[in-house]
């Protein structure tokens, strides 16, 4: 037996050797290059700690933070025709499903739940776009029928986190139907007298844009979210110009009215719940998730005195 060889060499390659990194831990910052460990990404809810760029979040992340105790229930989503069109580019439209869904972990490119947000019952829907883009199909139309059918069901606001860059191709004029489908939808809401607000996230785009993206009874946005039907470059392309600095992100549609309000990620769960608090005409909300207690009677004496 040689000791050296045996023993020694690798004992000293093992203290020398590189060791490997998950490729995972850290996420390199789209606007300043900043490389953004994990954990400390997941802490400020996938917001730059550097220059406080909004990355993208999936609709399970942004539920858990939404939600009173991170706890909701999935609403069912009735399945439509799986390829009605038979489509096929590159890929045969099943197998680019098949491609997103291993890559999401989800079914499709919405997810509608229902839970408790700052002890108010509402009923939320998401849009993932790591799922094709968050590209409006049959099944997204679906998706909001049955979150605004609930809603009226069981008498609760809608809130609708929208990021999309259109109508799916895949399913052709179906895809285009879901624009008049989901207007219907939000129309249910109206006549059941329930609030629908609407949060713009990067990127909104297309058909989605020009139908219930754009509907809501408040309209949010979170900073610098492109919002718009034709991107910029095809306006550019389009009219032989140079478009004004920030021309359609949220800021830029706030100054226009096109907005009501542009709000950080960290700060929106507790606007969303006043906005919803004083839309139905409830107490307003008190430190942290609690609603302000009922008045006493000696209280509710002096008010009507």
């Amino acid at each position: 037996m040689n000791w050296i060889t045996n023993y020694v060499r690798p004992r000293i390659n093992s203290l020398f050797s590189r060791r490997e990194v998950p490729e995972n831990l850290w996420t390199k910052c789209p606007e300043c290059g900043t490389m953004l460990f994990h954990r400390e990404l997941d802490d400020n809810l996938q917001v730059c700690t550097s220059c406080d760029h909004h990355l993208a979040i999936t609709p399970r992340e942004r539920f858990r933070n939404l939600f009173d105790g991170g706890a909701f229930v999935e609403v069912k989503v009735p399945e439509p025709v799986a390829d009605p069109l038979g489509f096929r580019d590159q890929k045969k439209y099943p197998d680019r499903m098949k491609a997103a869904r291993a890559n999401t972990g989800e079914k499709e490119a919405m997810l509608v739940a229902e839970g408790e947000m700052g002890r108010t019952p509402i009923i939320a829907a998401a849009q993932d776009f790591s799922f094709m883009g968050g590209s409006m199909g049959m099944y997204v139309g679906n998706a909001i029928i049955a979150a605004a059918e609930r809603a009226v069901k069981l008498k609760r606001p809608l809130v609708l986190f929208s990021a999309a860059g259109g109508a799916r191709m895949q399913e052709g004029i179906l895809s285009l139907m879901q624009m008049p489908r989901t207007t219907v939808a939000v129309e249910m809401l109206r006549e059941a007298g329930l609030p629908y607000i609407v949060v713009l996230t990067h990127p909104t785009t297309g058909g989605v844009t020009a139908s219930y993206a754009m509907l809501g009874d408040v309209q949010i946005a979170e900073p610098n979210a492109l919002i718009c039907f034709a991107g910029p470059r095809v306006i550019e392309q389009t009219i032989r110009e140079k478009l004004p600095e920030g021309f359609q992100r949220a800021e830029y549609l706030l100054e226009h009215g096109m907005l009501d309000r542009v709000t950080h990620r960290k700060k929106l769960r507790d606007e969303l719940i006043s906005i919803l608090r004083m839309l139905t005409g409830q107490p307003a909300p008190v430190a942290g998730d609690l609603p302000s207690p009922a008045p006493t009677e000696t209280e509710q004496a002096q008010k009507t005195a």
